[in-house]
Protein backbone atom coordinates (compact mmCIF):
# COMPACT_ATOMS: atom_id res chain seq x y z
CA UNK A 1 0.00 0.00 0.00
CA UNK A 2 2.95 2.35 0.55
CA UNK A 3 3.34 2.86 -3.23
CA UNK A 4 -0.37 3.28 -3.80
CA UNK A 5 -1.71 6.73 -4.39
CA UNK A 6 -5.40 7.42 -4.65
CA UNK A 7 -6.93 10.25 -6.61
CA UNK A 8 -9.52 12.55 -5.08
CA UNK A 9 -12.32 10.56 -6.74
CA UNK A 10 -10.86 7.21 -5.65
CA UNK A 11 -10.56 8.47 -2.07
CA UNK A 12 -14.22 9.53 -2.07
CA UNK A 13 -15.29 6.17 -3.51
CA UNK A 14 -13.16 4.05 -1.19
CA UNK A 15 -14.44 5.75 1.95
CA UNK A 16 -17.93 6.54 0.70
CA UNK A 17 -17.65 10.24 1.47
CA UNK A 18 -18.75 13.20 -0.59
CA UNK A 19 -16.25 15.46 -2.32
CA UNK A 20 -17.42 18.22 0.00
CA UNK A 21 -16.54 16.12 3.06
CA UNK A 22 -13.10 15.27 1.72
CA UNK A 23 -12.38 18.91 0.87
CA UNK A 24 -13.55 19.93 4.37
CA UNK A 25 -11.22 17.40 6.00
CA UNK A 26 -8.38 18.97 4.04
CA UNK A 27 -9.51 22.49 4.96
CA UNK A 28 -9.43 21.71 8.69
CA UNK A 29 -6.08 19.96 8.24
CA UNK A 30 -7.13 16.42 8.99
CA UNK A 31 -5.71 15.38 5.63
CA UNK A 32 -2.82 16.78 3.59
CA UNK A 33 -2.72 15.17 0.15
CA UNK A 34 0.13 15.66 -2.26
CA UNK A 35 -0.71 18.15 -4.99
CA UNK A 36 0.31 18.06 -8.60
CA UNK A 37 -1.23 21.09 -10.22
CA UNK A 38 -4.92 20.87 -9.39
CA UNK A 39 -4.79 17.11 -8.78
CA UNK A 40 -4.70 15.71 -5.26
CA UNK A 41 -3.05 12.40 -4.44
CA UNK A 42 -3.54 10.46 -1.21
CA UNK A 43 -0.79 8.11 -0.08
CA UNK A 44 -0.73 5.45 2.61
CA UNK A 45 -0.45 8.03 5.43
CA UNK A 46 -3.57 9.88 4.31
CA UNK A 47 -5.50 6.65 3.76
CA UNK A 48 -4.60 5.49 7.28
CA UNK A 49 -5.60 8.88 8.70
CA UNK A 50 -8.94 8.66 6.88
CA UNK A 51 -9.61 5.26 8.46
CA UNK A 52 -8.94 6.77 11.89
CA UNK A 53 -11.04 9.88 11.17
CA UNK A 54 -14.06 7.84 10.12
CA UNK A 55 -13.64 5.48 13.06
CA UNK A 56 -13.48 8.48 15.40
CA UNK A 57 -16.62 9.96 13.84
CA UNK A 58 -18.40 6.63 14.23
CA UNK A 59 -17.61 6.73 17.95
CA UNK A 60 -18.89 10.30 18.21
CA UNK A 61 -15.63 12.21 18.55
CA UNK A 62 -15.52 15.84 17.43
CA UNK A 63 -13.39 16.56 14.37
CA UNK A 64 -11.19 19.00 16.28
CA UNK A 65 -10.44 16.33 18.90
CA UNK A 66 -9.56 13.89 16.13
CA UNK A 67 -7.30 16.48 14.46
CA UNK A 68 -5.42 17.20 17.68
CA UNK A 69 -5.06 13.50 18.41
CA UNK A 70 -3.68 12.80 14.93
CA UNK A 71 -1.17 15.65 15.25
CA UNK A 72 -0.04 14.38 18.64
CA UNK A 73 1.91 11.51 17.09
CA UNK A 74 4.08 13.93 15.11
CA UNK A 75 4.66 16.23 18.10
CA UNK A 76 4.88 13.83 21.04
CA UNK A 77 5.22 10.30 19.66
CA UNK A 78 3.02 7.25 19.51
CA UNK A 79 3.04 6.47 23.25
CA UNK A 80 1.60 9.90 24.09
CA UNK A 81 -0.92 9.44 21.31
CA UNK A 82 -2.00 6.05 22.67
CA UNK A 83 -2.35 7.44 26.20
CA UNK A 84 -4.45 10.31 24.88
CA UNK A 85 -6.57 7.80 22.96
CA UNK A 86 -7.30 5.85 26.14
CA UNK A 87 -8.35 9.07 27.91
CA UNK A 88 -10.51 10.14 24.95
CA UNK A 89 -12.12 6.71 24.74
CA UNK A 90 -12.90 6.70 28.48
CA UNK A 91 -14.56 10.12 28.23
CA UNK A 92 -16.51 9.15 25.13
CA UNK A 93 -17.74 5.91 26.67
CA UNK A 94 -19.10 7.90 29.62
CA UNK A 95 -20.81 10.29 27.21
CA UNK A 96 -22.31 7.43 25.21
CA UNK A 97 -23.52 5.73 28.39
CA UNK A 98 -25.29 8.95 29.39
CA UNK A 99 -26.84 9.23 25.94
CA UNK A 100 -28.02 5.63 26.22
CA UNK A 101 -29.56 6.35 29.62
CA UNK A 102 -31.42 9.35 28.21
CA UNK A 103 -32.56 7.37 25.19
CA UNK A 104 -33.79 4.48 27.36
CA UNK A 105 -35.69 6.97 29.51
CA UNK A 106 -37.30 8.61 26.48
CA UNK A 107 -38.23 5.23 25.01
CA UNK A 108 -39.80 4.09 28.27
CA UNK A 109 -41.86 7.27 28.48
CA UNK A 110 -42.92 7.00 24.83
CA UNK A 111 -43.83 3.32 25.28
CA UNK A 112 -45.94 4.17 28.34
CA UNK A 113 -47.80 6.95 26.52
CA UNK A 114 -48.30 4.74 23.46
CA UNK A 115 -49.65 1.89 25.59
CA UNK A 116 -51.99 4.23 27.47
CA UNK A 117 -53.27 5.66 24.20
CA UNK A 118 -53.69 2.21 22.63
CA UNK A 119 -55.55 1.00 25.75
CA UNK A 120 -58.00 3.92 25.52
CA UNK A 121 -59.01 3.03 21.96
CA UNK A 122 -62.31 1.18 21.50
Amino acid sequence: MSDTRLSFREMCERFEVTPRTLRYYEYIELLSPEREGRARWYGAREVARMVLILRGRKFGFQLEDIRQWLEMRDRQGSEAQMRAWVDMADRQMKELAEQRRQLDEAMAELRKLRDETAASLP
